[in-house]
Order: structure tokens, then sequence, then C-alpha cells
């Protein structure tokens, strides 16, 4: 009697571990890869917890999918590295879709459109025209569509500007009310987030460049994530979530 019931233990147990292993296989987990220093779309609230439109977007779509996350904060220019290395499943952190980047991740549906912007203080006396001329320095994030476009719109065609690259938008941000620098290109969205909240800074004015984000993972989508994500927004669209976290981080 004392074989069968520590028999019928074993068997339970290892019933318990299959169970759960299936349990497991069925719900997998992908990391996240997201620079969280960049609102609205990703930054760290005053409690520490992780928020913003990107962040919350990961999270509903794994929601509905069926699959977990898990977020990491990750400097923007490493994420693609991390991704191409198998370091992260997702990066989520406002990608614009280049031809570039195409070449060595692929991309969802695009998620969100944006232009440039370029921030000045307010009592600069600058405008768009002489903030990026005459020997002014214009600042943005390493690894950004910002600071590609300074280098090859301004810098490679003789525009007298210098171009200073930081690890994050708001320390070039801080540069700027600080008096370091003159001018700052960031991406409209998070422009708008950060003359919000610094009352010295303005948007001198508007350079359309018609940029596409999406959320990236590795070539080949060699773990079948992709659909997941575009069927997860399509859902998200269809039932009007998306529309709610929209209005919460960009207003109506």
């Amino acid at each position: 009697m004392m074989k069968k019931a520590l028999l019928a233990v074993v068997v339970s147990f290892l019933g318990l571990v299959v169970f759960s292993g299936f349990s497991l296989a069925g719900e997998p987990t992908y990391i996240v890869a997201s620079d969280i220093s960049w609102p609205p779309f990703e930054w760290v609230d005053e409690q520490g917890n992780y928020v913003g439109f990107d962040l919350d977007v990961m999270r509903e779509i794994a929601k509905l999918e069926g699959y977990k996350i898990k977020i990491v904060d990750v400097a923007f220019d490493s994420i693609i590295p991390g991704i191409i290395a198998g370091k992260y499943d997702i990066g989520a952190s406002g990608f614009t879709i280049t031809a570039k980047r195409d070449e060595v991740v692929d991309f969802s549906k695009p998620y969100w459109s944006s232009d440039q912007a370029v921030l000045i203080r307010r009592d600069s006396g600058l405008n768009i025209v002489t903030a990026l001329s005459q020997g002014r320095t214009v600042g943005a994030q390493r690894g950004t569509t910002g600071a590609a476009w300074i280098k090859e719109n301004l810098i490679e065609k003789g525009v007298n500007v210098k171009l200073k690259l930081y690890e994050t938008y708001p320390l070039a941000v801080l540069d700027l009310v600080n008096r370091n620098i003159d001018a700052v290109i960031q991406d409209e969205p998070a422009s708008r987030a950060s003359v919000a909240k610094e009352k010295s800074i303005q948007i001198a004015g508007i350079i359309v460049t018609g940029e596409q984000f999406g959320f990236l993972v590795k070539e080949g989508d060699p773990k079948g994530i992709l659909p997941k994500i575009n069927e997860g927004m399509a859902k998200l669209k269809a039932s009007g979530k998306w529309d709610e976290l929209v209005a919460k981080y960009f207003g109506k």
C-alpha cells in the first residue's frame, strides 16, 4: 500500500509538472526593450513604474494574444543590436521605420506618424531658420532620426551648424534649458511633452518628415511575434481601447 501511495504521489507531481510545462509553453514570455526616458511614449513615473503609450500597447496586446512580457530599460542605440543578438524579443521605443533599419530587423505595421520639431528657448530670439544655421549647436539623441536629419540635411550640405549627441532626449532638452545648446530636434509628440514640462522652451517650427513608427523584432521573425503584434493592434483599434490610450497619453 505504501508503494502504491508513493507512486500515486509521484504520478500526481509529474502530472503537475507536465501540466505546468504545457501552460508555460502556451504562454511564452517575450522581453520588450525600450529606452524608458521619452514621454509620452515611455518613461518612469514617480512611483518607479514603467509607463507610456508604447508600453501600455505592448501590455494590452500581450493580454489579447496570450503571452507575457518583461519590459527592460535599454539605451536607444543598443536596442537594435540587442534584438539582432537575441537578447531581446521586441523593440518598443518610438522607432521610425527606415530602409536602413529594415535591412537588419523586421517591423510591425506602422502604429504612429510623426514629424520632427525644432525646440528653442523662448527668450532666445531665434526662429526655425536661425536656430539651424549661423554656427548654432543643435542637440539630438544618439541613433535617432532627428540626429540623422541634422547630419544629412544640414551638416552634409554645408550648413554651418554643430551637432551635439546625447544618450537621451531629456538630457538634450535639459542642456537647451540651461543654455548650453541653441536648439533640439526631436519627434513632434515628444517635443510637445517637453514643452508642457519646461515652460522656458517652445517649438520654433515643424520639419515635415512623414515618419512612421513601428515595433520591431529579429529579422525573419523566428519566434512568430509580428502576426501577434499586428493582430493585437487591430483588435485594440476595433475595441476602442486604442483610442483610449491615445487620449490618455496625447490628449484629444
